[in-house]
């Protein structure tokens, strides 16, 4: 599915590099791994090749799909749920799910809730993470630098 060289985005930790593929033992059966190095941590992780849908491994967006999470960070019209606990549940679900549109949706609605009362510190913690993802990923996806796609991003909130 993936090569040596690809940038893939592993979810709740970003876009990464797929720098092997090996095989290793674990528990008496050989299995084949992709090492991943995550960009913006230099984390290595490995992840089953049999289990890339499952940790919801996938491919950087391509350029023409940044519209789409442009748009999804100027809605208004967003639902909140009141209760921290579900709320908080809610949105580490989107995140996991690996969908940058998700993460876009979370990102959008704390930065919606932080302008109506103050956020809880795990909450800020999710804003200022899902920020960075979506900054990431779109600068991988455009081949410019981060600090051009945290402009875009700030400009676009901006705006809505």
């Amino acid at each position: 599915m993936f090569h040596v060289g690809d940038k893939v985005v592993y979810p709740t930790h970003g876009v990464g590099l797929i720098e092997a593929v090996e095989e290793r033992e674990v528990s008496g059966a050989k299995l084949a791994f992709y090492v991943l190095r995550i960009l913006s941590s230099e984390m290595t992780i490995l992840v089953p090749t049999a289990n890339v849908k499952r940790v919801g491994l996938r491919q950087v967006i391509r350029p023409s799909e940044i519209p789409k999470v442009l748009e999804i960070l100027r809605k208004n019209d967003l639902e909140i749920c009141p209760n921290w606990n579900r709320r908080f549940k809610d949105n580490l679900e989107r995140i996991k799910s690996g969908s940058l549109y998700q993460v876009a949706l979370v990102l959008r609605k704390l930065i919606l809730l932080q302008k109506a009362r103050s956020l809880s510190f795990g909450e800020k913690k999710m804003l200022e993470n899902t920020r960075q993802l979506i900054i990431s990923e779109i600068a991988h996806a455009k081949g410019i630098m981060e600090e051009e796609a945290r402009l875009l991003i700030d400009e676009t909130m901006a705006k809505a």
